[in-house]
């Protein structure tokens, strides 16, 4: 708390001693320069008004109503590496255009994203993708992101372009899947927005709010030290972050830089800024970026309104404190009903109990209109202790706003979390029973395009064949908190808790909330469920970094003979494997984890 305590005594004012290129490169996101947001992109056909026609949140189902716009949203990223601090304590990261975070890309509900990436990362170099989280990806599977799953990864020195529908709408992310490249110790993410309906009025959006712990030491060293035996004493399963960040700002305590390190830090690096209008609501767009720590935001002296978890609109509910695992977003709604020359700080503390940080406390600073913005805010915290449970919002709150149902299941199985030491004394996370490991050279879903359904048991495929709905039980007995991520779905939580599942027992069995991430607390459970209307190999796996390098993934394979029938791969796919086979071929790539 040293450096948070002394913000707060007023020891370090709230003018930044670093430039924004040095602490952010050309991002302009924690600035009072960020654009706001508009309520929909204007370079489309607006039938009745806007570009989703008379489509309501409320009266269309959102799986199967999306528009074809026909516009494309064209981006162009360029991956390569850089030094930024952040913090204040300067790195080496990987940035998309030189900017960390990246670059926003925003669409209208059914528009079409086309996304080309050079991968230009050198000194050493690297392969990477990315993959644009909680996006269903119907009829396009090959392009979710994720090396040895749906596509071999980008070689250095080429390029790829991903083409997909804006199929969903609201707030989420881009970030790399190649091994843990996308944390916040190298930085390779961004904010990814959709306009689609409303189901709650505002009248300003102030754009994402990016959450992200950080980590000084690059990803690679510190993979490489939760892979080491257990025996060896540099062995790190879960290495503490050293600071938090909101919208890639924080300040950092230099003082407390370990003795014998010369790296270049700046206290008083700056922190993020918003501006509030005074007598209008704003929308937030909350997005855990991070790598592990669990997040708990608040805004002092207001609360908020959530409106929405992940792409999930649900039934307005107000709350002083939303927490987020990585990979979870939630919009919250936020009146300025204080005086016109006021200013608050923004809170993002990660759980003490359920996290592992040296610093886990981030400030961002609100003005109001007339409020002066060399100050510094001297705001008191919320009434908000940490409960301890690692859990999200109680699932009788979060009720979907459009209403679904869900069927009997067609089958039901259990995915337990578990973990062990394996015979060369390594440890490993299972997830049904098997650690992943993926082949960069042998995407699953291109084998099985090709009728191909035999895998080895490293891939950890669950193959549910042509069951119309599958039911899986997650137990975790272990102490550890796990945001389980699903690709090409929003799972259906019917239920979680401490303990075993009683098999019976329901949350808001006629209407459940969904999201693509869920947290199951330690010694506790979720149930979760979804129709398989969506042929693909959809990764199932935790969102905290070392967790995945560590093996916790399995791949759902849905609708096989669709895949290999009525699933046209594009020929491009087969290119980009034959490039990364031309560089592997040469250049021995150093795989020491699981490799997503």
């Amino acid at each position: 708390m040293g450096l948070l305590g002394n913000i707060l005594g007023g020891l370090l004012g709230i003018v930044a001693t670093l430039s924004q290129q040095q602490t952010n490169g050309n991002s302009v996101w924690g600035t009072l320069q960020s654009p706001l947001l508009p309520l929909f992109l204007t370079n489309n056909p607006l039938p009745n008004g806007f570009p989703w026609g008379l489509l309501t949140a409320k009266a269309n189902n959102p799986y199967t109503s999306a528009p074809n716009t026909g516009v494309i949203r064209a981006y162009d990223f360029t991956i390569n590496r850089g030094q930024i601090a952040p913090d204040g304590y300067q790195k080496d990261v990987i940035l998309i255009n030189g900017a960390f975070p990246g670059p926003l890309i925003e669409a209208n509900w059914g528009d079409t994203f086309q996304i080309t990436v050079h991968n230009e990362i050198s000194n050493p170099e690297e392969g990477t993708s990315l993959h644009w989280h909680g996006l269903l990806q119907k009829a396009t599977p090959w392009f979710d992101g994720v090396p040895g799953v749906s596509e071999c990864p980008v070689a250095p020195g080429s390029s790829f372009t991903y083409s997909f529908k804006a199929d969903l709408y609201g707030s989420s992310w881009y970030h790399s899947h190649y091994s843990a490249q996308y944390a916040a110790t190298d930085g390779l993410f961004g904010p990814m927005i959709i306009h689609g309906p409303k189901n709650a009025n505002y009248d300003i959006d102030l754009g994402p709010v990016m959450l992200s712990d950080l980590y000084h030491t690059e990803y690679f060293k510190l993979v490489e030290a939760s892979q080491l035996p257990v025996a060896d004493p540099n062995f790190t399963p879960a290495p503490l972050s050293d600071n938090n960040l909101i919208n890639g700002k924080m300040n950092f305590d230099c003082s407390t830089v370990a003795a014998g390190d010369k790296t270049p830090c700046q206290n008083n690096a700056g922190v993020s800024k918003f501006k509030f209008t005074t007598g209008k609501t704003h929308l937030l767009r909350l997005i855990n970026t991070g790598g592990e720590g669990i997040q708990r935001f608040t805004i002092d002296g207001h609360n908020m309104t959530v409106v929405a978890n992940d792409f999930v609109p649900l039934q307005p509910y107000t709350t002083n404190v939303v927490t987020l695992a990585p990979g979870q977003r939630s919009d919250v709604l936020v009146t300025a009903n204080a005086k016109s020359n006021s200013a608050f700080w923004m809170r993002s503390n990660i759980s003490a109990t359920c996290s592992f940080s040296k610093q886990g406390n981030a400030l961002a600073a609100i003005y109001y209109d007339k409020a002066d913005t060399t100050k510094s805010p001297t705001s008191t915290a919320q009434n908000a202790p940490d409960p301890g449970n690692c859990q999200n919002d109680d699932l009788s709150l979060t009720v979907p706003y459009y209403s679904i149902t869900p069927p009997s299941p067609a089958v039901t199985q259990n995915l337990d979390i578990a973990n062990s030491v394996n015979a060369t004394g390594h440890f490993v996370w299972t997830l049904g029973g098997n650690t992943f490991r993926a082949n960069y050279n042998q995407p699953v879903l291109l084998l099985a395009n090709q009728k191909n359904y035999s895998y080895p048991a490293e891939w950890n495929v669950k193959n549910y064949g042509t069951n119309s709905s599958v039911r899986v039980i997650v137990n975790n007995p272990g102490p550890a908190a796990h945001p389980m991520h699903l690709h090409g779905h929003n799972m259906e939580i019917l239920h979680q808790g401490t303990g075993n599942w009683d098999g019976v027992t329901i949350t808001n069995p006629n209407n459940p909330q969904r999201r693509d991430v869920q947290l199951v607390p330690p010694g506790g459970h979720f149930v979760f469920q979804y129709n398989t209307d969506n042929p693909g190999v959809w990764p199932f796996h935790c969102h905290i970094i070392w967790h995945v390098s560590g093996g916790l993934y399995a791949n759902l394979l849905e609708q096989p003979a669709s895949i290999a029938n009525d699933v046209p791969i594009p020929m491009v796919m087969g290119q980009t494997c034959r490039n990364w086979a031309t560089y592997t071929n040469t250049d021995v790539v150093d795989q020491i984890d699981s490799g997503v």
